[in-house]
């Protein structure tokens, strides 16, 4: 076993040896195109290895640690208070309910929005999608304050509703409401799917659905047979994008604070007593549930999900 072992052992040094030594001096393109290929990943694999590695390598170091300020010892109690408290599955069904109808709900507005984009010739189609993309340059918080400005107390929109229907403007107030937390998402939101889904119609094959319109199909029929098939990779990519969003969001849920959520939960574990630990393993358990997520969604599409 020892004689494999060191066999083996200098089998790897040869070749990592030989690896690098291809690097620095190559004798083929093929080792010259692998050598480019390595210098244009080497930034990338830089900020991944110093910017997403270690960070959370050491976030799983703290979640498993027994002292609140050291990083020592090893205990599970953080990731079993997740499984076993109420309190925490209930903070897990509700980031997961509302992410999962915020998605639908974005998506389903941006459907139709794709679609007369790339469908019509509307006036001023440029500036238009800068408006309806604008959002997405904006942080989480002033889509907050912007749903207190026409839903709050004082709102535009509160007082436009409250003098039509004759009753106090605080009886309509909705934006620190579950509902102003739905729209706050929803702006944030509908823009990422809408711009994949702009893609997504680019390529439809419009010579089929011509064809199914002359044959005496409907638009609906249309739609529901010859370009929703064509549309689906789009729609799985919008989906993976934007529940991704929604589980992420952090600003819009701070200000409003409507709905315990799991990233509003993570603030909370370190702002009162500084629960790191905790706080860690809830970053790990989303960190873990995200990925593999994506990395199985992925499998049923192939559009591109970077926005």
């Amino acid at each position: 076993m020892s004689v494999d072992a060191e066999t083996l052992g200098t089998r790897t040094r040869r070749r990592v040896t030989g690896f690098f030594e291809t690097l620095i001096a190559p004798r083929s393109e093929r080792q010259r195109e692998l050598r480019r290929i390595v210098a244009l990943c080497v930034p990338f694999l830089l900020l991944v290895t110093f910017s997403g590695f270690f960070p959370l390598v050491e976030m799983f170091r703290i979640s498993v640690s027994e002292s609140q300020f050291v990083t020592e010892g090893f205990t599970l109690s953080s990731y079993r208070r997740l499984i076993a408290d109420p309190y925490y599955r209930q903070v897990a069904f509700n980031s997961l309910w509302f992410a999962i109808v915020t998605t639908l709900a974005s998506i389903s507005v941006a459907v139709p929005v794709a679609h007369a984009l790339e469908k019509y010739d509307l006036p001023g189609e440029q500036v238009l999608v800068t408006v309806l993309s604008f959002p997405n340059s904006l942080p989480g918080i002033v889509a907050a304050f912007m749903i207190i400005i026409l839903f709050g107390n004082t709102g535009v929109l509160t007082n436009v509703l409250a003098f039509l229907g004759g009753r106090a403007p605080s009886s309509l107030a909705v934006a620190t409401s579950v509902l102003g937390l739905f729209f706050a998402y929803l702006y944030s939101m509908i823009p990422r799917a809408m711009l994949l889904l702009r893609g997504t119609y680019a390529e439809v094959n419009t010579d089929a659905e011509e064809a199914a319109r002359s044959l005496g199909a409907t638009p609906l029929q249309t739609f529901r047979y010859v370009t929703l098939p064509q549309i689906k990779p789009g729609l799985i990519g919008a989906f993976i994008l934007v529940f991704r969003t929604a589980l992420a969001i952090f600003g819009t849920i701070l200000i409003l604070k409507s709905l315990l959520v799991w990233t509003l939960q993570i603030n909370r574990e370190l702002a009162n007593g500084f629960n790191i630990a905790q706080a860690s393993a809830m970053a790990a358990v989303w960190f873990v549930f995200v990925f593999a997520f994506t990395m199985l969604s992925l499998r049923y599409t192939s559009a591109e999900v970077t926005i």
